[in-house]
């Protein structure tokens, strides 16, 4: 990626003591000790979020709240009681967004109800109508492919109008709207630019699931620069160019286990190390605003930690860590490098944004994200390594309910039922911090364990291609044995535990049930594959160019007859006999990653053979929930369905429906309450 502008927005000193009083949140009795915590309050809106400056430094920026809806927010700097909201998004709330280099238009994205088919958008800081950048009919997915001060006027911009397999690029001009192509894909899948916004690099899937570079001639032509094969493929690639546009910085793991950052030569191809750690892969990387090279790099084993690279960046890192509590994350920096945004999270302290002033060394808060938060007392998250069977090391995050570790030293005084809360990918990892579905669990009295099993990212190419051909093997295996080391801890007994997560977490919950029916009491998917071949096969257009790079390699190719029996093997709609413990069910009819005939397959296979099964769709979702109204929705059905599995406590249903597209389609009787609280004569709440 080029010029990324949340990494240079600045927040100019003038007014920045009026900024930090208007912020401060109105101080609240603290809530009685073991007080139920209203899901409102951990899966609503955040009160504020995405913190970022125009890069003029005039005007400050957030996501916020209007009736309901998170939309676009801007403030003088010196003035945040005068912030207005500049966008008008009425259903569907923005998650993200950028301030254009100009300092006065600010770009976003947004899809139509979670179908990911994005268009691009941009609005003035001062208000007023918002303009689609991306008008285009049809099923085309647009994406930023970059910004860059060096060229401010435009935004370049991917668009797979012409073949849904491919982006070509264009240039559009924020301010007029006016387009124009400037790179017609021959069948490249990713695009490197730099910071004139050229493209220089490009990649092919190579057969067997490796990539190969080639490298943009002057002349217009391609020719093969970097290659490597499938071991590499998910530790290894770009991460963007100096000003110049002469070097190309990567994170590297050839000849090595763990992502390294290197500097590679665009001329001359040649690389020289920078930075690597023996622990985890070379993470984030911090840019200087003027030339864009690291300043700093972070790596995260069992928890975040930030390297300098020069003497400055020592002095602002040492600082920062004196000073904030959690994970820390540095955010933007102005164009002269003076002021930085930074946020801090713990796992019992959300988000907080500050302003740090690197000349005067000052550090001023501007909010917390959920203020409402601060009276209840959450739980503390305890990073552990648990040993698999074959000696893996599984970095895991183990958190406590109050009455399981009163003193909160992370050490259970006696056993508790137990969630297993699975992350999705499976080319992802957890980590350290605030997590609100631990909270949520740990305040309704489970115990809740996270696991980086075999697959999950950040830890070497090794511990990512242990999980080829794996998906219900060892990969499946790895959950299990971070139940027993719970078990053995004293946290869980073998029969209070429950299985539960989203995307491949929803897949693995379905696992759970299918291949290991005597492990757990219950299991909560939400939008997980159950046929691993129709998944495949459903897959967005988008996505062909690298299937053959991580689905095909690690899973198998739908298209090869030699390889469907060991995907169907690994399908939990094969083994829906062997089902025993309840299910709930959450999906997106819009859904384009696992489409909703995933989870119709096998409500329809539970159904024929009676077991018990609740399946809730929602008809304004995609891959996931993100409408506040949905997450309270399915939390509220999840909490009853868990109080009765695992005997929590729970809070109730009430008008948890209000303004949600929820539609219980199989097995409202399941759960306590979920019947009465629907509309009556309808399964529909609205």
């Amino acid at each position: 990626m080029p010029y990324h502008p949340t990494l240079r927005a600045a927040l100019i000193g003038a007014g920045a003591a009026c900024l930090v009083a208007a912020a401060l949140p109105a101080q609240t009795p603290p809530a009685p000790a073991g007080d139920l915590i209203p899901r409102a309050l951990i899966f609503g809106n955040p009160s504020r979020s995405g913190a970022q400056v125009s890069p003029d430094g005039r005007n400050v920026s957030w996501l916020a709240p209007v009736e309901g809806v998170m939309n676009i927010w801007v403030a003088p700097t010196g003035n945040l009681a005068a912030a207005k909201p500049v966008t008008t998004e009425r259903k569907r709330g923005l998650s993200s967004y950028q301030w254009a280099p100009d300092g006065q238009h600010i770009l976003f994205l947004n899809d139509e109800g979670g179908n990911e088919n994005d268009h691009v958008f941009v609005v003035s800081a001062a208000g007023g109508a918002t303009r689609d950048l991306t008008p285009v009919d049809g099923k085309v997915r647009a994406q930023i492919q970059g910004i860059s001060p060096l060229k401010p006027g435009v935004v370049l911009i991917g668009l797979n109008d012409r073949d849904p397999q491919f982006f070509d690029l264009y240039e559009v001009d924020y301010k007029t709207g006016a387009r124009t192509k400037v790179f017609e894909n021959p069948g490249y899948g990713d695009l490197v630019t730099d910071n004139q916004l050229r493209v220089r690099f490009a990649s092919k899937t190579t057969p067997g699931g490796g990539q190969a570079y080639y490298r943009r001639e002057a002349d217009g032509s391609w020719k093969e620069a970097v290659a490597f094969g499938n071991e590499d493929a998910f530790t290894t690639g770009p991460r963007g160019f100096d000003r110049d546009g002469k070097t190309m910085y990567w994170t590297d793991s050839r000849g090595r286990d763990k992502a390294a950052l290197v500097a590679m030569d665009v001329a001359t191809l040649k690389t020289t190390p920078i930075a690597s750690s023996d622990q985890a892969d070379v993470q984030n990387l911090l840019l200087d605003p003027v030339t864009f090279k690291p300043l700093a790099y972070s790596v995260n084993y069992l928890r975040t930690e930030w390297t300098p690279l020069d003497p400055a960046a020592k002095a602002d890192l040492d600082f920062l860590k004196g000073k904030l509590k959690g994970e820390l994350s540095i955010t933007s920096l102005s164009d002269d490098g003076r002021y930085a945004t930074v946020t801090a999270n713990a796992a019992e302290q959300p988000s907080v944004a500050y302003l740090y002033d690197r000349k005067a060394k000052t550090l001023a808060k501007l909010f917390e994200s959920r203020p409402d938060l601060a009276r209840y007392k959450l739980r503390a998250m305890q990073p552990v390594e648990v040993r698999a069977k074959d000696g893996l090391t599984l970095v895991s995050y183990l958190t406590l309910p109050a009455d399981a570790d009163p003193d909160g030293d992370g050490k259970p005084n006696r056993p508790v039922p137990m969630v297993l809360y699975v992350h999705g990918g499976p080319w992802a990892r957890d980590g350290y911090g605030y997590n609100s579905m631990h909270q949520f669990l740990a305040n309704r009295g489970y115990a809740v364990m996270s696991v980086n099993y075999r697959s999950s990212t950040g830890f070497g190419k090794g511990f990512v291609n242990a999980g080829v051909g794996e998906w219900s093997g060892k990969m499946h295996q790895d959950l299990l044995d971070a139940v027993d080391y719970a078990v053995k801890a004293g946290a869980t007994t073998p029969d209070k535990v429950a299985i539960m997560g989203g995307s491949y977490g929803g897949y693995a919950t379905l696992v759970g049930v299918t291949f290991t029916p005597d492990k757990f009491a219950c299991g909560v998917d939400i939008v997980g594959p159950s046929n691993l071949k129709t998944l495949m096969e459903s897959f967005p257009a988008y996505w062909r160019p690298s299937l053959e790079g991580n689905f095909y390699k690690h899973i198998g190719d739908p298209a090869k007859p030699a390889d469907v029996p060991r995907m169907m093997a690994q399908s939990p709609i094969s083994r829906v006999d062997a089902i025993k413990v309840p299910l709930l069910i959450g999906q997106g009819q819009n859904d384009p990653r696992v489409v909703k005939a995933e989870s119709d397959q096998i409500v329809e296979a539970m159904r024929k053979r009676k077991l018990p099964v609740t399946y809730v769709n929602f008809t304004d979702e995609g891959h996931g929930f993100l409408r506040p109204e949905n997450r309270l929705a399915f939390f509220s059905i999840t909490e009853g369905f868990l109080a009765q599995c695992l005997k929590g406590r729970a809070e109730p249903i009430g008008d948890a429906f209000k303004g949600s597209s929820i539609q219980v389609l199989e097995g409202a009787d399941h759960v306590p309450g979920l019947t009465a609280a629907l509309p009556k004569g309808g399964a529909a709440g609205q």
